[in-house]
């Protein structure tokens, strides 16, 4: 195999890693470095979590419960790395581990080096397996992110088959001091800066090795005798990554010699206060976000910082990627200074934000489908336009059970429906009462009906028909409407 991608250091690599296969799993009670720093982490971060996540569960259960692992792998060194000390430490902490190697087809030397990652893992004794994506090299994201996407995502769904606990990566503190330099020349906020998280349990990511330099990860791979493949691409200073990497660090690291470890505590301190700016937005998350919408009065009340700290989280709470400082201040100011009958209407990404009756909600752009279809008794129901209707047993509210509420018919607005929530006021029609209930204009159109025996019988967010409540003492089903979200709308185009 030519020259970009080394496989093998030399022959003799290939000799001391076959002679090293018997000592894989030292049983020495001391441990290297690098190998008691990642038994120390798994410890604190992954037996700690299985043991939160099973406190409630039946004790059979616990019992039989045995965290997975899997693996990132890439063949190059530091996931060869990575694959060593986790085969070796896990008859010692009694976890499953499992590798995943992606096959992105871009460089002459793929094959090879998925047939090293098989090699690597039969030696080892941990299951693998190899999937194989399809890069578009035209998507105006760029190859590398691209690839990464695609990477991820085969990572997550392998994740979900196997059931396993965390997506294990071998990124580590060079990694981290490249990517808050990166984040810096981009002009990115405290989360940005803060780099990548040891632990995501938003997605079920850890990365282990954030604490362990490069050179520490190759003297251990020389110490055991490892191979590994050197991706030729990772020599490209064209990529912002590797200039950073080959162009920059070295120059920094001639003057200040612990630069990587430096910038990564950095990076550790800006985790820090990220963490604490979403407390805050949390708390203020609890008192002005409602129904999915932001009290704009409330937020007016905030001031500037901590009101655009609030909008970061609840964008982020949408998968929306960060507007730019300027964006996020004008959208700021156009929602709190925006006349009170005014029809503002803000495209974020997929998604359109927009300003009714003091609050600010985050919609997406929907055709109105017509539908019928009918409740059986199912706990959720969703709806032709992405919504999702939630059916709850109650006491003493909702549909009376003992009119025997089966079957029920569930529809969207055709115009002119009158409706009597309250038996102590008048008969009004359905649009009175929406406006009165404050659902604003965009929803009203999607809103499902619901009918018994050709009865309006409820409409989530204004009532239930007068007749047909539960009272006090009787059992109900309360029905409650969640507004389409654009996975979901997505997931039904």
């Amino acid at each position: 195999m030519a020259s970009s991608k080394k496989l093998l250091k030399s022959n003799a690599s290939v000799k001391r890693a076959g002679k090293q296969a018997l000592a894989n799993q030292p049983v020495s009670a001391e441990l290297h470095p690098v190998l008691s720093e990642l038994r120390s982490f798994l410890s604190r971060h992954l037996f700690l979590s299985n043991r939160l996540d099973s406190a409630t569960q039946p004790s059979t259960q616990r019992l039989a419960q045995t965290p997975k692992l899997l693996l990132a792998l890439s063949g190059g060194l530091d996931s060869s790395v990575l694959l060593h000390l986790l085969a070796t430490l896990k008859p010692l902490l009694g976890f499953e581990l499992y590798a995943l190697h992606v096959h992105h087809g871009l460089s002459p030397n793929a094959d090879a080096w998925a047939t090293l990652c098989e090699q690597q893992c039969q030696s080892l004794h941990v299951p693998v397996t190899v999937t194989q994506v399809s890069v578009d090299t035209t998507s105006k994201l760029g190859i590398e992110a691209a690839a990464r996407l695609l990477r991820y995502q085969a990572l997550f769904d392998a994740r979900r088959v196997i059931q396993a606990d965390f997506v294990v990566t071998a990124h580590h503190q060079d990694d981290q001091a490249e990517t808050l330099l990166l984040q810096l020349l981009r002009g990115a906020g405290v989360k940005g800066l803060s780099s990548m998280a040891a632990v995501d349990q938003t997605r079920n990511l850890m990365r282990p090795l954030l604490g362990v330099s490069r050179q520490s990860l190759y003297d251990y791979a020389m110490q055991h005798g490892l191979a590994w493949c050197d991706d030729e691409s990772n020599d490209n200073t064209r990529y912002e990554r590797n200039f950073i990497r080959h162009d920059v660090m070295p120059i920094l690291q001639e003057r200040y010699p612990s630069v990587q470890s430096v910038i990564a505590r950095t990076a550790s301190h800006l985790a820090e206060a990220s963490e604490l700016l979403a407390q805050l937005a949390e708390m203020d998350a609890q008192h002005l976000v409602a129904n999915d919408s932001i009290c704009l009065r409330g937020l007016e009340q905030l001031g500037i910082a901590r009101a655009k700290n609030l909008l970061r989280w609840w964008f982020a709470q949408h998968k929306l990627a960060m507007p730019t400082s300027d964006h996020l201040s004008e959208m700021l100011q156009q929602l709190l200074n925006a006349k009170p009958d005014a029809e503002l209407s803000i495209n974020i990404q997929h998604y359109i934000l927009k300003r009714y009756q003091q609050r600010a909600y985050l919609c997406i752009d929907q055709v109105n489908v017509p539908f019928d279809l009918v409740w059986n008794g199912e706990e959720t129901l969703t709806v032709p336009n992405g919504g999702l209707l939630t059916f709850k047993q109650v006491l003493g509210a909702g549909l009376a059970l003992k009119f025997g509420m089966a079957r029920l018919r569930i529809t969207n607005r055709s115009g002119g429906e009158r409706f009597k929530p309250d038996a102590s006021r008048p008969t009004r029609t359905l649009k009175h009462l929406l406006q009165a209930a404050d659902i604003p204009p965009w929803q009203r159109d999607h809103l499902p009906l619901i009918y018994w025996q050709d009865s309006l019988a409820c409409v989530p967010g204004v009532g239930i028909a007068h007749e047909l409540k539960a009272a006090e003492d009787e059992l109900g089903i309360e029905v409650t409407w969640q507004p389409a979200t654009f996975e979901v709308h997505q997931s039904m185009a």
